[in-house]
């Protein structure tokens, strides 16, 4: 299928500056600090990026029709309408966003926050994949990917390139190295890639949501006839997608904008109060990215971080160990 070209807002260049941020990022405090070999991957990636001197953009015609048809069923919402579709949409944010993205993909996937048994990390990378954000590899690489070059030349999602293309527009396009290649997702991502239960979790990305909305106009059907089917389907599906979206692109958008710092770093992270509310602690970003790795992001006492909080459920009930806590703490 033939791509349309666009120009990037930022024309990329390897620069001696562009080098030099990465590796600060990269080793030990840096974003990517991980124990063990997540920091010698991304250190390794951040090489191979460096040398592309530019970098041309393409629209991607998957993510512009994927995303286009989520905006547009969306609308439906507002024909069918029920306090069953509200509370079903609200609490399918918390479960796809809140445990699916910001617990699963993020913290334990990307991170390595925590440890868990292995069928609670497949539950928890499909139940990510339920938010529509793309499969978890590649969600993982292109995150990575941010922590490496954070707000410099080779972040997939700075604001300092524009507002809108940190928050949706760079979702539409690909760049000079093909991102959604098998050896784009080895690169960033490779622990993952020898995951064969990862991988066909990530194939079969699409149909899991056409499962979910069959599943969901069924259960409306059953309970209240065909105008509860299609307040179930558009709230619970469509309408909770783009909701989950959108806060979880305010992470890459508006905490690097807008918020304060508790912490010096070379990005423009900023912790900001309502992002973090509406995605579940992970609007004390400027935290995050000071200390990638520990799975605690509210780090004073009024930096409320549900996410967090589930984790700690999870060591209680002993789902989850080796939970990497307390470093903003020393030093």
């Amino acid at each position: 299928m033939t791509r349309t070209s666009v120009k990037h807002p930022r024309v990329n260049q390897a620069r001696s500056t562009h080098s030099a941020p990465a590796r600060n990022n990269l080793e030990g405090g840096g974003p990517l600090g991980h124990a063990g070999g997540s920091t010698s991957r991304a250190a390794t990636a951040a090489k191979h990026d460096v040398k592309t001197k530019t970098r041309r953009y393409e629209l991607e015609p998957l993510s512009l029709f994927w995303l286009g048809f989520i905006h547009l069923a969306a609308l439906g919402a507002a024909f069918f309408f029920s306090w069953e579709g509200l509370v079903l949409m609200l609490g399918l944010h918390w479960f796809t966003g809140g445990i699916g993205i910001c617990l699963g993909y993020h913290r334990l996937l990307t991170h390595d926050s925590f440890r868990t048994y292995r069928p609670i990390k497949w539950l928890l990378a499909w139940i990510g994949g339920l938010a529509g954000e793309g499969p978890s590899i590649q969600w993982v690489a292109h995150h990575r990917r941010h922590h490496a070059f954070s707000d410099q030349d080779g972040d997939p999602h700075s604001p300092r390139d524009g507002s809108w293309w940190s928050h949706i527009l760079w979702c539409f396009c690909q760049g000079l190295v093909d991102e959604q290649s098998d050896a784009y997702r080895a690169r960033w991502a490779p622990d993952l890639m020898r995951d064969p239960v990862l991988r066909f979790i990530s194939r079969t990305f699409l149909w899991w949501h056409v499962m979910t909305g069959v599943i969901l106009f069924t259960a409306g059907m059953a309970y209240g006839g065909t105008y509860m089917a299609w307040s179930f389907l558009f709230w619970g599906l469509f309408l909770r997608l783009l909701f989950v979206l959108h806060s979880t692109w305010l992470v890459n958008s508006a905490s690097h904008m807008w918020g304060y710092r508790n912490y010096a770093t070379s990005d423009d992270s900023r912790n900001n109060w309502l992002v973090a509310l509406l995605t579940y602690g992970e609007g004390w970003h400027n935290n995050h990215h000071s200390f990638p790795r520990m799975a605690r992001h509210g780090h004073r006492w009024w930096e409320i971080d549900v996410t967090f909080m589930t984790i700690r459920l999870l060591e209680k009930l002993g789902l989850a160990w080796n939970v990497v806590d307390g470093q903003h703490k020393k030093g």
